[in-house]
């Protein structure tokens, strides 16, 4: 199908950016990689006045450090994630997790930002950022602000943001000292969207499980942290008290029942999943 008219503006600097979507108004859309923005025009799900193309901004792509935190840019695309030797070295999660974003084609026009402003819970990365605490930085006409992931997802395809706010950075603290990680997902087919997924960083002192944090994929209207679980996670030594301690990782959640799986099939593989990656993460996958 053929998208409905709408205007369309390239800027090259942030600040231009923050102008073109104030002055645009509240039913402009921000093209980042396209990936999701596309097809939902297209389908005409959407009606933008115009498009704010951020991919000539050349301030919001890219990874460096800031003492203890990795920045990456809202514009870096999931390959360079991924392939970023910084990433790969402080926020391994987040390479693994990328790796399985979709297919190639996809992850070297994608981007990091749009994939959690776009804020799908059956998103990959979504369940990353929470899982590691990350703090996402938003630009808008009243200057910056810094939110954390544990309240920037708020619903199905909602997020803190602001209708004149870009999402403009993403900060992640490094993980130090000994930390396994896991991402596990579960689709019907390759390259598909993930029916349950998992992500997983453990942190072991003397082969027992220090400090666990964990982040459902697809198990409720927003990526999902299961504290009871990652709380009993803690002291666990050997497989056995991991799955005890990850059985009542879905008690209390409301995922789903769609096309892809009913909510109970996604409250079983969330249990094995979770297990699963945390034994993994631990080193204690055998």
């Amino acid at each position: 199908m053929i998208p409905p008219e709408f205007d369309y503006v390239a800027p090259t600097t942030l600040a231009e950016a923050v102008a073109a979507l104030g002055e645009a108004g509240e039913d402009a859309k921000i093209l980042a990689g396209g990936q999701s923005l596309i097809p939902v025009l297209r389908l005409r799900l959407a009606f933008p006045t115009t498009l704010v193309d951020l991919s000539r901004v050349p301030e919001l792509r890219g990874v460096s450090e800031d003492a203890d935190t990795l920045v990456i840019g809202a514009m870096t695309k999931h390959s360079d994630v991924v392939e970023d030797p910084l990433v790969q070295q402080h926020a391994p999660l987040l390479s693994e997790a990328t790796a399985t974003v979709a297919d190639p084609a996809v992850r070297h026009r994608g981007t990091f930002g749009g994939a959690l402003a776009h804020a799908d819970p059956a998103g990959d990365l979504a369940a990353v950022a929470l899982a590691l605490d990350a703090e996402l930085v938003a630009e808008g006409p009243g200057g910056r602000r810094t939110i954390p992931a544990r309240d920037f997802f708020l619903d199905y395809l909602e997020t803190s943001l602001s209708p004149d706010e870009i999402l403009a950075a993403v900060r992640i603290p490094k993980l130090r000292g000994s930390w396994g990680v896991r991402y596990e997902k579960f689709n019907r087919v390759a390259q598909a969207w993930a029916i349950v997924g998992v992500a997983a960083a453990v942190r072991t002192e003397g082969g027992a499980i220090a400090e666990a944090r964990i982040g459902l994929t697809n198990m409720g209207s927003t990526p999902v942290r299961p504290a009871a679980v990652e709380a009993a996670l803690v002291g666990a030594s050997d497989r056995a008290a991991v799955v005890a301690a990850c059985a009542a990782v879905a008690e209390g959640l409301t995922p789903p029942s769609d096309l892809g799986a009913q909510a109970d099939y996604r409250a079983h593989l969330a249990r094995v999943l979770t297990a699963r990656a945390v034994a993994h993460a631990a080193g204690m996958s055998s």
